[in-house]
């Protein structure tokens, strides 16, 4: 794989690498009924949204390089449909997702970036396809981490730097790298 092949690979592995541990860290914070939370009717639960993240990823990322993104055995519709799966049914459900994706990109070879791949029909080179969901499952994991905050609420743990505590992460990041000071 050339240098630019590799380096987008790895960059986007270890992003997704970082976007999955945020949900890691929200579910560890969960209980069962945590996970069925819905402030709303029209508003999806975390464990909605893990069904669907699941099944987007096992139908875009099954046989990749050789068949439509959109699988005829997908049942997207009911991956909006309340199961009440247990927090660890879920769990098992969002790894199979997470596993079929990143073994996908894993499988990837030299010349397969720029190869075509469809979804929906819709023909994309399969950087397209990677950027494509680079920007889905965040924007997922994003919703996943904001219901948490809100069940959670005050036994939140933060995921990353808290309010008000910006100045102080700054100082202790210079502190442990003295390059980021200048």
């Amino acid at each position: 794989m050339n240098t630019f092949q590799s380096e987008f690979l790895k960059t986007v592995i270890r992003r997704l690498k970082y976007y999955k541990d945020l949900g890691d860290k929200t579910f560890e914070q969960l209980t069962d009924e945590d996970f069925h939370y819905q402030f709303n009717e029209e508003s999806n639960s975390i464990a909605i949204i893990i069904q669907h993240m699941a099944g987007n990823m096992l139908s875009r990322w099954t046989n990749f390089l050789t068949e439509d993104g959109e699988k005829s055995w997908r049942q997207r519709d009911d991956e909006f449909t309340v199961h009440q799966f247990s927090k660890a049914q879920l769990i098992e459900i969002w790894e199979k997702g997470w596993n079929c994706f990143m073994g996908a990109l894993a499988a990837l070879e030299e010349g397969d970036l720029l190869k075509t791949v469809t979804i929906r029909e819709e023909r994309l080179t399969v950087i397209d396809a990677i950027n494509r969901q680079l920007a889905h499952y965040p924007y997922h994991i994003g919703q996943i981490a904001y219901v948490g905050r809100m069940v959670r609420n005050t036994e939140w743990k933060n995921l990353s730097i808290p309010k008000g505590g910006s100045a102080n992460y700054n100082q202790n990041s210079a502190i442990k790298d003295p390059a980021k000071k200048f």
